[in-house]
């Protein structure tokens, strides 16, 4: 993971952010008990307090561990417990384990970040101009690191409270219940493009270098597919038909019983849904989430269509005029934690960001002329474009400042936690379509 950004030269501003990031956290992990914060459901989900103590292990050891004098750690044990991934930084503790460590609990985690805190304060006050604007990415990028796991930290809890026979909610309030709405078109001309960061502000590094691609004419849909039509998908045996799905799709299904998208089940033959705000009816005005790849590729065979190449979603969204990045929707400002309805047609591009992640038929992978930098950091993106598929857009559990049209997440095809969504192509590019 890097960024590149014009470096904040105010130690002011710095720390102002500083703040804000790190007091969004305490403020999203404020409603758990220490126990709702220990507990891992499952491998890919991490406990909240976990988070917490990732995310400033992050500093401490990016920052601190290099700038800070007479640097020590604040306990030994913790550089190996709360590493993630970084196999240059050293060991660490296995990652379908983590709800073992009972130990450090919640709160003391918290006097952890207490430390860190005052710590890194002390030590952006201390620096000289020319050092702070060397440092000055590398906390910047600290402070989207957090971003992510604030989202994932979120999005682990649902699946957490998931499993507690009492369904426990988190917040947020139901909405209305809706019908979907006509779905619309946005027609593209395609030709030869351009995608990718242009170098302005903050990306990561997957978002580099920009490049060509060239698109034939193709169009996207309006908004994302909804609940109602993914019931119609259902009724018509979605999840019965082989001839709909991918093979390793086709496994799963079969292999892990997939009748439904995740957090739905079937209570006196009304299908209800587990979200952060309760368990409710399925809303059928409301885009369905919590599907997979292997469901969203299915679903779009069905309806006679397929899913956009991630150049084609990034494409479409800068020439439909929202390729700003400060975008507005259905973001985790918003605190609705939940998709909403795509609201009235304009005749563009509706529910671009925020409301779910976009799956993408686009394969994880380097751009061209990739190269990952130098040192642990360069962990984080190149080594896992493998085995991956592309998700575009943001939801809403997403930080507003940290959604932007380049942005490329990634999970497994099979991957169901996530909170992701569909939005259907027609026509166009080879490669797109099967």
């Amino acid at each position: 993971m890097t960024s590149h950004t014009t470096a904040m030269h105010e130690p002011q501003q710095l720390l102002a952010r500083y703040d804000d990031v790190r007091a969004y956290t305490e403020r999203l992990a404020a409603p758990l008990s220490p126990e709702d914060q220990t507990v891992q459901s499952m491998p890919d989900v991490s406990p909240t307090k976990w988070h917490r103590a990732h995310v400033t292990w992050f500093f401490e050891t990016f920052v601190l561990a290099d700038h800070e004098p007479r640097f020590t750690p604040f306990q030994e044990h913790y550089w190996f417990l709360f590493n993630s991934y970084y196999e240059a930084v050293g060991p660490r503790f296995s990652r379908p384990d983590r709800g073992l460590v009972t130990r450090p609990g919640a709160h003391d985690v918290g006097v952890y970040r207490g430390n860190v805190d005052e710590r890194m304060r002390e030590l952006i006050d201390a620096l000289d101009g020319g050092t702070l604007d060397k440092l000055a990415p590398t906390i910047e990028l600290g402070f989207h690191h957090e971003q992510q796991h604030q989202e994932l930290l979120l999005m682990d809890i649902k699946h957490v409270l998931s499993l507690n026979p009492m369904r426990p909610a988190y917040a947020g309030s139901p909405s209305e219940t809706s019908e979907p709405d006509r779905l619309g078109w946005v027609e593209v001309e395609g030709g030869l493009v351009e995608i990718g960061h242009r170098g302005e502000g903050f990306s990561f590094d997957n978002e580099l270098p920009r490049h060509q691609q060239w698109l034939e004419p193709y169009r996207l849909a309006d908004r994302l597919v909804t609940n109602g039509e993914w019931l119609a998908f259902m009724a018509d045996g979605g999840y019965r038909r082989h001839d709909l799905w991918l093979s390793d799709g086709w496994a799963r299904v079969n292999g892990e019983g997939w009748r439904a998208p995740l957090y739905w089940t079937e209570v006196d033959g009304v299908w209800c849904e587990h979200t952060l705000h309760g368990t409710w009816p399925v809303n059928p005005g409301l885009p369905v989430s919590h599907v997979s790849h292997y469901e969203a590729d299915a679903f779009a065979t069905w309806a006679g269509k397929r899913l956009p190449t991630e150049a084609e979603w990034e494409h479409a969204v800068v020439a439909d005029g929202q390729g700003a990045l400060d975008p507005t929707g259905n973001l985790a400002d918003t605190a609705s934690f939940h998709p909403r309805a795509a609201g009235p047609a304009t005749g563009r591009l509706r529910q671009v960001y925020g409301d779910c992640w976009e799956w993408t038929s686009s394969a994880y992978h380097a751009y061209p002329g990739f190269h990952p930098p130098e040192g642990a950091i360069g962990e984080y993106n190149g080594k896992f474009m493998s085995g991956q598929m592309v998700l575009r857009g943001g939801c809403a559990l997403t930080p507003p400042d940290h959604a932007r049209a380049t942005y490329r997440n990634f999970f497994p095809p099979a991957a169901r936690w996530a909170l992701s969504g569909v939005r259907l192509a027609d026509g166009g590019a080879p490669g797109g379509a099967r």
